[in-house]
């Protein structure tokens, strides 16, 4: 007698037998847009003014940038978690 085995076709375990690759389409297209994101903020490394409400603050454009984008992936992230 041989084991019993159950064979979905892709070894990933799930039911229905569908596949999620690591690489689709559009992970590979946000990658893509970080990437580049990354490179337009450290080749913005000069210093400028920004007014945050009242007070005025000089810092390099490469910080500004990068934290308009890290709160940005924040809000971005909380809104397509509460539309589940």
């Amino acid at each position: 007698m041989s084991p019993k085995t159950t064979e979905t076709g892709t070894g990933t375990g799930r039911k229905g037998g569908t596949r999620n690759p690591a690489l689709t389409p559009g992970r590979i297209a946000v990658l893509v847009l970080a990437v580049l994101a990354l490179i337009f903020i450290f080749e913005n490394t000069q210093k400028t003014e920004i007014r945050l409400l009242i007070p005025v603050v000089t810092m390099p454009l490469w910080t500004a940038l990068l934290g308009m984008g890290v709160i940005g992936a924040l809000f971005g992230a909380y809104f397509m978690r509460r539309r589940k």
